[in-house]
Formats: structure tokens, sequence, C-alpha cells
């Protein structure tokens, strides 16, 4: 495999991430009962995540940063998308394996207090993950 094909398949494990976090939301809130799927989707989005990172320090280890076409307001529209994904993206790392902690020691208290910020943080990282791939190598092809 060619890593210029990384960003697209990245992309999906973005994307799979993203419907792993909103089934294993809707499965929490659905009934508590339901926590095995619960789980079962969470851990799925936690491999999901880790597959991507595993890819995108890959890709851009080989080919360094990206830089976006001069497009005047769409370029702002990225940027603004770009900036707090790259900062939440850093944030929800040691986020995500605190709350997965907690989870795995049963400490359920603590880890639905760390997840009402860990989850709306993840799900915008991998929303807008998806979102700037598209716009880097659909949209606005670099």
């Amino acid at each position: 495999m060619e890593t210029s094909n990384l960003p697209a398949i990245n992309a999906v494990f973005n994307l799979l991430s993203t419907l792993c976090l909103c089934f294993g939301y809707y499965f929490i809130k659905k009934s508590p009962k339901d926590e095995k799927r619960h789980k079962i989707c969470m851990f799925c989005a936690l491999i999901f995540s880790s597959i991507f990172l595993a890819g995108y320090l890959t890709f851009h280890y080989h080919h360094g940063s990206t830089k976006f076409p001069e497009l005047g307001w769409i370029k702002t529209f990225y940027l603004v998308i770009l900036i707090p994904h790259i900062i939440l993206a850093a944030v929800m790392v040691p986020m995500i394996v605190v709350t997965f902690i907690f989870a795995l020691k049963g400490d359920f208290q603590r880890h639905k207090k760390i997840a009402q910020f860990t989850f709306p943080i993840w799900m915008y990282v991998s929303v807008t993950g998806v979102i700037i791939y598209l716009m880097i190598y659909q949209l606005f092809k670099v």
C-alpha cells in the first residue's frame, strides 16, 4: 500500500469512529441496561480512532504538512474548523484514556462525569476530521 492512500483510509476510520460514537451514545441513553452494546461501540470507536492516529502519523511522517490553497472565505472556513480540531485532538487523547480507565475500573460515576466532556470533543474531532479530508482531498484538491 502506498502512503498516498492513507488520507482516504484515515477518513474512513474517522467516519467509522464517528458512527460508533453515535451508536454508543444512543445505546447508553436509550437504556442503561444496554451497557453491553455501549461498551462494544465505544471500544470499536477507540480502536478505529487509534488506527486513524497511526495512519495519520505515518502519512505526515512521509509527506509532511499539507497546505490548503488560497481560496478566500473558503480557506477561512477551513481554518475555523481546523484550528479547534487540532487543539481538541491533542486534548482528547488523555481524556479518552481517563474515560476508558474509569469505565474499566467500574467507576461509572467518574466515567460519566468525564464522558460528558470527552464525548462531544471526540465527536467534533472525528466529524471535522472527515470534513477536513473532504475539503483537502476531494472538494479543493491540494
